[in-house]
């Protein structure tokens, strides 16, 4: 049976025109020179420079227009020629010709070299091994599952499988296994290993065996590897009957060994470097704090004068057909320019408002850059204060970093919970974790200080906090616990 009824509903829906300005606000300023590059691509009635610019070149070329009419009729009375005052017969005709450049000027294509990278240089080295072709085919397979630290974290059964099935190469365990017993030979030494393990006695087993201390550290890795990273010690020194001097210069020379052979193979012209472009920059001057939003490689944007003039002689035609869609086309790209150019200047806006607030609100730290100094502040803080909503802030903190005297530092980083003190003030758990860093500092390396005991000094100094809130501050700051910071 069919009901009909009637329902009322409130939406709020996004105009094309908010949405735009919501995506721009996320983008940081690295990335918002290829956004406008995009845009500037995609949309013939966007340009580069200022409104201006027309006005300006339009008045300038009838200036240069009268200037030049006037030169020209100069420079027909005044024009010669240099051949009157070159007699060829008495100058030589190699002190007329410029030899300076070499024979590579004339070349148009410009050459390009290019280091191999560290796949490329394990199969470069399996070349020159004695290896039947079809061995060499598997051996390289083997590398292709290499990671970039150096590792072979698949299984063998799964590599057999997998040239079975995409290679069509029918091979067993045992010939995988002897292939990669091979390229552990390979350079740089660790390289193929399936685990830490593995990867460290691979490269002690490479130094002179007869030296003590070596053969002392390739024993404890191979048979005590599981109490050296659980650094117990006590149980290395009483099974194997050493002296703590012993264990420390084994220690120093498991220190030498890389933990990830593959990133040692460092070639400067395939490295990538991730720079950080900051989004503002805050000069302090006498103790006044100027902010500026970062724009260097933001170019000014204008709507074309060609397309403006092109609708205005479309719309004068209304009577024709084809006129017609052509001004939907060249109304719809002029209306686009126009939201992206006002998209950029609310973004501006947008930035510059959060940005200051949020400087207000952390004056104190902007001074000299004292962790300490930072106040508790969320994102409903920064809302309250600008008129935002708190997801316009969270866009804006997203990915943006400001430049101070005092280095680059991540919009995020002035967030913290709030905490409170004995006398009821409120710090900042940024605060909290500086303090928690220099007490794991300054303790003693012997016997390190606990989770219970750290959670007791900050008690001391006034901070209620339990074992459970030090220890996800510990792992915040990425510090291990105390039975993995112990040293002799």
């Amino acid at each position: 049976m069919l009901k009909q009824s009637l329902q009322q509903k409130l939406l709020q829906k996004l105009s094309p025109q908010q949405i735009q300005v919501i995506k721009l606000l996320e983008v940081p300023t690295i990335q918002l020179e290829q956004r406008i590059k995009k845009e500037l691509e995609e949309n013939p009635a966007l340009e580069e420079g200022d409104e201006y610019d027309d006005e300006i070149k339009e008045d300038n070329n009838e200036i240069e227009g009268d200037e030049n009419e006037e030169s020209d009729e100069d420079n027909s009375q005044d024009e010669f020629s240099l051949e009157d005052y070159i007699d060829d017969d008495e100058t030589p005709a190699y002190k007329l010709a410029t030899n300076n450049y070499s024979a590579d000027d004339d070349r148009k294509e410009i050459p390009f070299s290019i280091g191999s990278t560290f796949h490329e240089n394990l199969e470069s080295q399996i070349d020159f091994l004695f290896l039947t072709e079809e061995q060499k085919t598997l051996a390289k397979y083997i590398v292709g599952n290499i990671d970039d630290d150096g590792y072979l974290r698949r299984e063998i059964e799964s590599i057999v499988d997998d040239l079975a099935f995409s290679q069509n190469i029918t091979t067993n365990d045992f010939e995988i296994r002897h292939l990669l017993d091979i390229i552990q030979q390979l350079d740089p030494p660790g390289v193929g290993a399936r685990d830490l393990k593995e990867c460290l006695a691979l490269q002690i087993k490479r130094k002179p065996k007869a030296d003590r201390i070596i053969k002392l550290t390739c024993e404890i890795i191979c048979d005590y590897f599981d109490e050296f990273t659980k650094k117990h010690y006590d149980k290395i020194i009483k099974k194997l009957n050493i002296s703590e001097d012993d264990l420390k210069l084994v220690i120093a020379e498991i220190v030498k060994l890389n933990p990830k052979p593959g990133s040692s193979f460092s070639d400067p012209l395939n490295k990538s470097n991730n720079h950080i472009i900051p989004d503002f920059i805050i000069e302090e001057n006498d103790g006044e704090l100027n902010i500026t939003l970062n724009s260097r490689n933001v170019p000014e944007l204008k709507v074309s004068r060609k397309y403006i003039e092109m609708l205005t002689e479309y719309q004068g035609k209304k009577n024709d057909k084809n006129k017609k869609e052509a001004v939907a086309f060249v109304k719809q790209k002029i209306d686009s320019a126009k939201w992206f150019i006002d998209a950029l200047v609310q973004r501006q806006h947008t930035l510059l408002g959060t940005m200051e607030a949020i400087v207000n609100y952390q004056y104190d730290y902007f001074i000299d850059g004292d962790e300490t100094k930072l106040r508790p502040m969320i994102l409903k803080d920064i809302a309250d204060v600008t008129g935002l909503d708190i997801s316009t802030i969270s866009r804006v903190a997203n990915s943006k970093y400001v430049q101070t005297h005092f280095g680059i530092v991540s919009l995020k980083f002035f967030f913290s919970e709030a905490m409170q003190t004995d006398t009821g003030d409120e710090v900042s758990s940024r605060e909290i974790k500086k303090i928690l860093q220099n007490c794991i500092e300054a303790e003693n390396k012997k016997n390190p200080l606990t989770d219970d005991k750290l959670a007791k000094i900050l008690q001391e100094k006034g901070y209620h906090i339990a074992r459970r809130t030090v220890a996800k501050y510990r792992e915040q700051l990425n510090i291990p616990v105390g039975r993995l910071r112990k040293e002799l």
